[in-house]
């Protein structure tokens, strides 16, 4: 997969701008607050509809303009795919080959990506709902129907916990509302757990490489309802049944206390929580061997590698690591780099690259 083109128009500090890019390696080079990051921001917007940095869509509009436009044209194994994205008054409007799509979830999957930023680390030391948030966001780009089961999921759940605030609630009403949870629930879970197993499979390989061989990395999915292989053909039975048995607890306290809304990721190295005990030097290799199996794992849902976004981490990493990184991606996957200085990018893929630079809004190259 390779974005070969990209339009921006009132997109953060881009008035209009448009970019052909390398195959293999792009950089965009320029000193701090220029734009470097929102051109990869950019890239991430047409690939999953939103931004990495913040919920708040508005702010990806240009401080003068009203509306922000993203294009651009993707090649795949099948076809080549004119994308657009526009940030309006009225919201977003998706279209794939100038076609407008009803749903934004049509739009996913047409573009892939994975992004590495500095705060991935977050992933790994940080709170339950970013490593959910990491599980969402790379289950949707591979499956349709795992973004429409989530998607259900968090309108029923958002209707139950409104429910349970009222002066008045009916339990009767609650199993109604559950059944219907159970049901979007058990595809969320299910998913999730072969997602993370593909995931720890190929962690784990990158892991031992980058250690070499002294650690073994383990992904485990630790979901808020617990069942065994026993309970997976009957899921959304057995979790309906979990549900009714603390329907009095939830009407006490006013709100869903069981569900993958509460769903959790572990990272252990040699059996060790690299959560709790890991080394900083050990959380790092950790979220870069994150990173490096979702290539694989996207690679072998979709048949071909997504995109490679990678915003000012090769300065974080110490020459092993980046060594490891770059020798992973290079001929394999489109990469996309943002850095301050050129010494950051390792002198073994330099002789295959575009290099621009980024100044006030402005792009060369």
């Amino acid at each position: 997969m390779r974005l070969k083109e990209i339009e921006l128009n009132g997109f953060r500090n881009y008035e209009s701008l448009s970019l052909t890019f390398h195959d293999k390696l792009n950089v965009f080079i320029g000193q701090n607050a220029q734009g470097k990051t929102n051109l990869l921001e950019a890239i991430y917007f047409l690939s999953l509809t939103k931004s990495h940095r913040t919920p708040r869509d508005k702010e990806m509009i240009k401080f003068d303009k009203e509306e922000a436009y993203v294009s651009g044209r993707v090649e795949n194994l099948r076809s080549t795919i004119p994308l657009s994205l526009a940030i309006t008054k009225k919201g977003k409007r998706a279209k794939v080959n100038h076609l407008e799509m009803s749903k934004l979830s049509e739009y996913i999957g047409h573009l892939n990506c994975v992004l590495f930023a500095p705060e991935d680390l977050e992933i790994v030391k940080g709170a339950p709902q970013v490593r959910r948030s990491f599980i969402d966001i790379e289950c949707g780009q591979i499956s349709k129907v795992y973004l429409a089961h989530l998607s259900n999921y968090k309108r029923l759940l958002q209707q139950k916990n409104q429910y349970l605030k009222e002066r008045h609630v009916d339990s009767v009403m609650i199993s109604v509302l559950n059944e219907q949870l159970a049901v979007e629930a058990a595809a969320v879970i299910l998913k999730r757990e072969a997602f993370i197993k593909t995931l720890s499979k190929y962690a784990k390989r990158i892991h031992s490489d980058i250690s070499n061989g002294i650690e073994t990395l383990t992904v485990n999915y630790h979901p808020n309802i617990k069942y065994d292989d026993d309970n997976k053909d009957t899921l959304s039975a057995f979790i309906l049944e979990e549900y009714e048995n603390v329907i009095d607890k939830e009407i006490e306290r006013r709100q869903t206390l069981i569900g993958p809304h509460r769903d959790d990721i572990k990272f252990l190295i040699n059996g060790f929580d690299v959560q709790t005990y890991g080394s900083q030097g050990q959380q790092r290799s950790t979220a870069l061997s994150l990173k490096l199996a979702e290539l694989d794992v996207i690679k072998e849902e979709i048949g071909e590698y997504p995109i490679l976004l990678l915003d000012d981490v090769l300065s974080e990493l110490d020459e092993s690591r980046q060594a490891h990184l770059l020798t992973s991606i290079r001929d394999r996957v489109q990469t996309f780099v943002t850095t301050t200085s050129i010494s950051d990018i390792n002198h073994r893929i330099m002789d295959d690259m575009k290099l621009y630079t980024v100044n006030s809004g402005t792009v060369k190259n």
